[in-house]
């Protein structure tokens, strides 16, 4: 690969069909104790652009997997050592990078291989809860129903730049607006990351509000239909238990579009705002966001733009 392949046409298309996403596969290298080269995966939208690595600076005192900084069209940007994070052995010698941008970040991650760029239903998107390592954010049918599917792991990037670089604030919620929620109410959010939630819930405590937190869509929807129910018994409404939802966009089992999309038409849950709190900025998210009926939309993580479009959208109602 001598140019650029700017991701640009595949982004246009990725939310293009309700319950669908792109993701795109490669691969690190050997997976260590055999031989075999697992495919993963990163959601199209995160991608800016893949190219042959340029000359890379190391950096003194550099954070293990950090191998230094690449000038990207007159950009500088850090470059991941992603074999080596991951532990596999590199089988090629060329030097492929992935330009990612996402949560208001610009870094570059080193492959082994780049495959393909397929199209998914969320619905083949698994939750990864017990995997060991902690950096993937899910698990991918990537033949969807077949019974002996192929499997790509999904990696949690917003875990991996905060393992890489620890000392990176990716959100500071120590000076927050205080919002008062209705008597009795909470907000309920969702989202598959454990570093995300973990932020999220800073914020949420700084804003003194009450949260119940849940790791995706499908857990949300789940928890929303038992509240109604329990409002039900004591003669109130689910609006009176949930004073809003918010979501992240990509997650296993159900996605936030389609969470919000469920929400804004039943009627069960009528008066309920949606909010959407994620990685993927860019106005093609967005709309599509708008497009299913989200109240807000919020780029990650910026803890306050979030307190100020909770606070407008709690006061809008």
């Amino acid at each position: 690969m001598s140019t650029p392949l700017n991701t640009k046409t595949a982004n246009q298309g990725a939310h293009g069909a309700d319950n669908k996403f792109q993701l795109l596969l490669f691969r690190l290298g050997d997976t260590p104790g055999s031989d075999r080269r697992e495919l993963f995966g990163i959601n199209v939208f995160k991608v800016r652009e893949i190219v042959v690595a340029p000359e890379i600076t190391t950096i003194v005192n550099a954070p293990q997997h950090a191998l230094g900084l690449a000038n990207v069209r007159g950009q500088l940007i850090p470059v991941i050592n992603l074999p080596a994070l991951a532990g596999c052995v590199p089988k090629t010698d060329s030097k492929i990078v992935l330009v990612t941008e996402f949560a208001r970040t610009t870094q570059a991650f080193l492959v082994d291989e780049v495959v393909e760029i397929i199209q998914l239903d969320w619905k083949h998107l698994l939750a990864a809860d017990n995997n060991s390592s902690g950096l993937l954010s899910g698990v991918a049918r990537i033949d969807g129903d077949a019974i002996d599917s192929r499997l790509a792991q999904v990696l949690d990037v917003e875990q991996i730049i905060r393992n890489v670089f620890p000392n990176t604030q990716m959100e500071s919620s120590g000076n927050l607006q205080k919002i008062k929620l209705p008597e009795g109410s909470t907000i309920l959010f969702a989202d598959d990351s454990a570093i995300a939630r973990m932020l999220v819930e800073e914020s949420l405590k700084t804003m003194g509000v009450s949260y119940v937190a849940v790791k995706n869509g499908k857990e949300a929807w789940e928890r929303l239909a038992q509240i109604h129910s329990d409002a039900i018994a004591h003669g109130k409404r689910a609006s009176d238990k949930v004073a809003m939802v918010l979501t992240d966009l990509e997650m296993p089992e159900m996605d936030g579009f389609t969470l919000t999309r469920s929400i804004k038409n039943d009627n069960r849950f009528a008066g309920i705002p949606v909010i959407v709190y994620s990685s993927l900025t860019g106005t093609a998210s967005e709309g599509h966001a708008t497009g299913v009926g989200a109240d807000a939309y919020v780029a990650k993580f910026e803890p306050n733009e979030l307190a100020a479009a909770i606070n407008t959208t709690l006061n809008r109602g």
